[in-house]
């Protein structure tokens, strides 16, 4: 029986244990040019006891950015910037993998740098509102992207991924998940585009196969993987035939040879156990446990076979050692949700 505290091989890394820190935001890149700063450097080496370290967000080009203070992958200074991250995970025996996305329509011009506006599959605004420099502010309505704009935004995403592995990271994790770009291109409710890019099942899955081959292409498929979340409102998506899609997305990636498929779950276990099937590589499960943190009750779930890694998200932010309060059945720290976006140490690495 495996058990999530033994060893696996996740593409081209080996992993020490089977636990995952899951990405989570936390908008404290606050260096000059969206860098990430000497406390994030802290933060992130506190938690290499994890078999693996996933990124906050990391957008791939400016236009991409969603909120204040979020890192970018996008220019030297970055690169430079990541590299003293990696290399104190690495120190401590961690590996780490960049999580690399665009915002698109989740955004406002007055976070974005030199004019820029928010981009989309189509100009259909979200409803709600966005956190800014000035507070919360509703959304706008997104620049649709035009043919060429696509096919550019694809090449950021394989330029950024370089630019990954040029700062150190083990690899990366394309976020094709929580309403974000990708995950705006597969839903219909935000795509409304009559071109090869939306429509058909085969149009809304083409830019995350797309820009997974070219990442491939740059970097290697075992050095990449793939997070969604199927069916998940956040951020206005409206998605309809889940299994369709994301069956016939997970078959064209199985070409591209992906070292994993990151799933943050909805509350269909059988379309979460219908793609782990169907994918060929290492499944990586964020479970659905009802809004309260995934915890000790989940680790059965990979003696069980229903995924080969686990992804835990808030017990980390309060127990950076969580492998071991895992083994031992805790005792486990209160995360402060007060401090989980923007600030400075306090409930970050205290």
């Amino acid at each position: 029986m495996t058990t999530a505290f033994e060893t696996i091989q996740l593409g081209s890394s080996t992993l020490r244990n089977r636990i995952a820190m899951a990405p989570m935001t936390r908008s404290r890149a606050s260096g000059s040019d969206g860098t990430p700063t000497e406390l994030m450097v802290e933060y992130y080496a506190q938690r290499a006891s994890a078999g693996l370290i996933i990124t906050e967000g990391i957008q791939s080009s400016a236009v991409g950015q969603g909120y204040p203070s979020t890192p970018g992958l996008h220019s030297p200074v970055q690169v430079e910037a990541w590299r003293k991250v990696t290399d104190r995970v690495h120190d401590a025996g961690g590996r780490i993998f960049a999580q690399l996305m665009h915002a698109g329509r989740v955004g406002h011009p007055n976070t974005l740098p030199d004019g820029l506006v928010p981009v989309g599959p189509s100009a259909v605004a979200a409803k709600g509102q966005v956190f800014t420099p000035n507070g919360m502010e509703d959304f706008v309505t997104p620049v649709a992207l035009s043919e060429i704009e696509v096919l550019e935004t694809i090449g950021d995403f394989a330029i950024a991924a370089c630019n990954a592995i040029d700062a150190g990271f083990d690899g990366v994790e394309l976020h094709g998940a929580n309403g974000y770009l990708l995950h705006q291109f597969l839903a219909p409710g935000s795509n409304r585009r009559t071109d090869d890019w939306g429509g058909s099942v085969e149009g809304r899955i083409r830019l995350t196969v797309e820009t997974a081959r070219a990442v491939a292409d740059a970097i290697g498929g075992d050095r990449i993987g793939l997070r969604i979340s199927p069916g998940n409102p956040f951020n206005d998506i409206v998605e309809e035939d889940l299994e369709a899609t994301y069956g016939a997305l997970v078959d064209e990636v199985n070409s591209v040879g992906l070292a994993y498929l990151h799933l943050a779950e909805g509350p269909d276990r059988a379309l979460t156990n219908a793609l782990r099937k169907s994918f060929d590589g290492a499944f990586i499960l964020s479970p659905n446990t009802a809004k309260r943190p995934t915890s000790v009750e989940e680790l059965g779930l990979i003696e069980d076979g229903v995924a080969d890694v686990l992804a835990f998200g808030t017990l980390f932010l309060a127990n950076p050692d969580l492998p071991v309060r895992l083994a031992a059945g805790g005792p486990f720290n209160a995360p402060d949700r007060a401090t989980f976006y923007g600030g400075g140490a306090k409930g970050y690495t205290d």
